[in-house]
């Protein structure tokens, strides 16, 4: 990334700048800052346009809540627009209405709680979480906590504390019930979201993670969610697991084996489209207890 100030200072003319734009060696990303040797004609990653706000803005910028949540590679956050939408702290600068492709706050995150992560100044995993939360939906805001917990980016216990310090702000008290609902034991998004989908509807799952073994003790497989006294299994069915023929193949196979072992277990496969539909997800989760309940009868 390089500002048109810095360029001018190289000894670069405007005319040239100008030229290097209009052939797509450079690539304009924000007023006055310029992407060198940009790949393709697309929008450039994330990455490239925080730097460019924070070129744009000064030393005081800094990323902030959904865009530091991607930053630290947290999971989580809905899929972004085209181009994803860059939150950044700017104090004194106010905040701005939630429109086009900058999202301006007035917060003023303290030194202790900034970092530098690959050049960009963002807020610390926890501030992050605490930034997070508030400008979030209650399946997202958990989603991410569950993220940050299971990649160790915060500890559990770390949680109510964080929660605590966001005593006082706008959305502390809205927001206040969902840190509980934290597990770092979920493994995605879609996983986070059917939970709490089962939770809301009273038919919450036992446990997750839940280990499933042969009949010669040998470990078949790991339920996302499960009802192990009702002999049900969840699966979340997700885009990552399945980007690959092979890799849909060996998860089919891994689950194909988990129900295929003597605890005669019931499974349900849910994906991104099903949450479109919640009724149902708990409906079948019902459905499927009192199956297995009829079965082991």
């Amino acid at each position: 990334m390089v500002t048109r100030a810095q360029a001018l200072a190289c000894g670069l003319s405007r005319a040239r700048i100008d030229g290097l734009v209009r052939r797509g060696r450079w690539q304009r990303v924000h007023t006055g800052v310029y992407l060198v040797h940009p790949s393709g004609g697309g929008d450039p990653p994330l990455a490239a346009r925080v730097m460019a706000v924070q070129l744009a803005l000064g030393p005081s910028a800094v990323a902030v809540g959904p865009t530091a949540v991607r930053l630290w590679g947290l999971h989580g956050l809905p899929p972004g627009g085209a181009p994803e939408r860059v939150h950044v702290a700017v104090p004194g600068g106010g905040s701005s209405p939630a429109a086009g492709t900058l999202r301006r706050y007035a917060w003023r995150p303290p030194v202790g709680e900034v970092a530098v992560r690959g050049g960009i100044r963002l807020t610390t995993p926890g501030r992050t979480l605490r930034d997070a939360v508030l400008v979030s939906d209650r399946l997202t805001a958990v989603s991410i906590l569950d993220s940050a917990v299971q990649r160790g980016a915060v500890a559990a216990d770390q949680l109510p504390g964080l929660r605590t310090a966001n005593a006082g702000r706008p959305g502390a008290v809205r927001t206040g019930a969902w840190w509980s609902l934290a597990d770092g034991r979920a493994q995605s998004s879609l996983e986070s979201r059917i939970r709490l989908v089962c939770h809301d509807a009273g038919v919450p799952p036992e446990t997750l993670q839940y280990p499933v073994y042969r009949a010669d003790g040998t470990l078949a497989g790991r339920a996302d969610l499960a009802w192990p006294s009702r002999g049900v299994i969840a699966e979340a069915d997700g885009r990552g697991p399945h980007a690959l023929p092979e890799a849909l193949y060996v998860d089919r196979r891994r689950q194909n084996s988990m129900v295929s072992t003597p605890e005669r277990l019931v499974m349900l496969r849910f994906t991104w489209r099903d949450l479109q539909r919640p009724d149902e997800i708990a409906a079948a989760v019902r459905d499927a207890c009192r199956t297995s309940d009829r079965g082991r009868g």
